[in-house]
C-alpha cells in the first residue's frame, strides 16, 4: 500500500492515478505527507467535529507536529486474552488454577509455568509439559508493557524520536516472554497463535480484538481425533502495578492534494462514513471497532448490527471495555519507524525461538531442565542481547 501511494505521488512510470482519499497506517501518510501531498484536515473540521472522536485516535494523526491533523480514524482494534476455556475447565479442576491470575503478565508467567508442570506430570517422559500461552504480535508487547511501566521506548516530538531503551524495563519485559519461552512454558509454532490453539500447542493467547473471530472452536489432536472447545475472552493482562495503557491499532484515511472541489468532497465524505450508525456497521462487519466516543457502546452495536454468535458479542464487549478504561497507545509516525517496530518484533522472539529449539536438544540428550536452560536465563544472555538490540536501535533513531 505505502510503496504504491508513494509511486503515484512521485508519478513514477507505471504507477497508478494518484487517489482522493487512501487508506493506511500512520506510517504511510508520514511518507507521504512528506512529499507534501497530504491535506490537513483541521481546515474542514470544527473542534466539535474533531471532538467526537476517540482523543488517541485523533492524536495518531497529529504526525507532523505543527497542530495538523493528516488522518481522519475509520476503524480501530485492540488487543484482547483468549483462552481455550475448555481445557483451562480441566486444568483449573486438577490444580486449582485460579483465572484472575491472568489479569497480570506476571501471573500469565506463574500460570504458565504451572501448567507445563501439570501437563509434564501426565506422561512417564520427563521434561514434555505444554506451553500455556503466545503473543501474535511482540513489537506491541514492547511498547504497551513500557508504557505500562513508565517508559516510552520511541518518544517523538515535532518529528524528531528519542529512543527510551530502559534496561530495567527491558529486563521486565524480557523475563515475561523470553524466559519461559525457552523453559517451554509459552510457545510460537504456526503462522498465528490461533493456529497453535487449534493444535492444543497452547491454552491462550493474546492477539489483536480484530482477529479474535477467528479463534477456533475445535483443538486437532492428529489425523483422526479432534474435540470441541469454548472460548473465553478477557482483557489483555497487564504489568503489576502498571499504569492503565492499551494498544490501538488500525488504518485510518488521508485526503490527498488536488483540487478544492475534490478535497471537500473527500472530506465531507469521510465524515459521512465516520456517523456512528454507518461506522458502527463497516466497523463491527470487519471485525474492527467504531472511532467515535458515542459508537463505543455495547447496547448501541447491539441494536445497530446482528452479531451472529456470543463469541463475536463477547470480544466486541471486551474490546470496547479496554477502549474505554485504558489509555489507548501506539507509536507516533517517524522516520525508520516501520524498521524501528520490526526490530522489537523480531529481536527478542527469533532468539526465543531458536534457543528453545536448543534447550528442547540438550534435553533430549539428557541435560536435567535447570542445565539446559540455565545459558539462556543468565544475566550476560540478557545482557549480550540487549546491548545488540540498542545498537540496531540506535542505528535507525539517531
Amino acid at each position: 500500500m505505502k510503496d504504491s501511494i508513494v509511486a503515484a505521488v512521485k508519478h513514477r512510470t507505471g504507477a497508478k492515478a494518484i487517489p482522493s482519499i487512501f487508506a493506511g497506517y500512520a506510517d504511510t501518510a508520514y511518507e507521504v505527507d512528506k512529499l507534501g501531498y497530504v491535506v490537513d484536515l483541521k481546515e474542514y473540521l470544527t473542534e466539535k467535529e474533531q471532538d467526537k472522536y476517540i482523543k488517541s485516535y485523533i492524536e495518531e494523526g497529529e504526525f507532523s507536529g505543527d497542530g495538523s491533523l493528516k488522518i481522519l480514524p475509520t476503524a480501530k482494534s485492540t488487543e484482547v486474552f483468549m483462552l481455550n476455556k475448555t481445557d483451562w475447565n480441566k486444568f483449573a479442576k486438577a490444580t486449582g488454577a485460579d483465572i484472575n491470575d491472568l489479569k497480570t503478565i506476571e501471573g500469565v508467567t506463574q500460570t504458565a509455568q504451572s501448567y507445563y508442570e501439570w501437563t509434564d506430570s501426565q506422561t512417564k517422559k520427563k521434561n514434555d509439559g505444554k506451553a500455556f500461552f503466545g503473543r501474535d504480535a511482540v513489537a506491541n508487547y514492547f511498547l504497551i508493557g513500557a508504557k505500562q511501566l513508565g517508559t516510552e521506548i520511541f518518544s517523538v516530538k515535532n518529528g524528531k524520536v528519542t529512543l527510551n531503551f530502559d534496561k530495567e524495563v527491558i529486563r521486565k519485559i524480557w523475563d515475561n516472554y523470553y524466559v519461559p519461552f525457552v523453559k517451554g512454558y509459552f510457545a510460537a509454532s504456526g503462522k498465528f497463535r490461533s493456529d497453535d490453539i487449534n493444535t492444543g500447542n497452547i491454552l491462550s493467547f493474546v492477539g489483536s480484538s480484530a482477529g479474535a473471530t477467528f479463534f477456533p472452536d475445535e483443538v486437532i489432536v492428529d489425523d483422526t481425533k479432534s474435540y470441541p472447545i469454548d472460548m473465553e475472552v478477557l482483557e489483555a493482562p497487564k504489568f503489576e502495578g502498571g499504569e492503565n495503557y492499551a494498544v490501538q491499532q488500525g488504518a485510518g484515511m488521508a485526503v490527498t492534494k488536488t483540487d478544492d472541489k475534490q478535497m471537500y468532497a473527500s472530506v465531507q465524505f469521510l465524515k459521512w462514513f465516520t456517523e456512528d450508525e454507518k461506522n458502527i456497521q463497516f466497523s463491527v462487519a470487519s471485525g474492527y471497532l467504531p472511532v467515535t466516543k458515542t459508537a463505543n457502546d455495547v447496547k448501541k452495536i447491539e441494536k445497530t448490527t446482528d452479531l451472529t454468535g456470543n463469541n463475536e458479542l463477547s470480544i466486541v464487549k471486551v474490546a470496547i471495555d479496554t477502549v474505554n478504561h485504558n489509555t489507548l497507545y501506539t507509536t507516533k509516525a517517524f522516520e525508520n519507524g516501520t524498521d524501528a517496530r520490526n526490530i522489537l518484533e523480531y529481536a527478542m522472539s527469533d532468539k526465543a525461538s531458536a534457543d528453545r529449539k536448543t534447550v528442547v536438544k540438550r534435553l533430549e540428550k539428557g541435560e536435567s531442565f535447570d542445565e539446559a536452560v540455565k545459558d539462556f536465563v543468565s544475566d550476560s544472555n540478557f545482557d549480550t542481547w540487549y546491548e545488540e538490540t540498542k545498537a540496531e536501535l540506535e542505528k535507525l533513531v539517531k
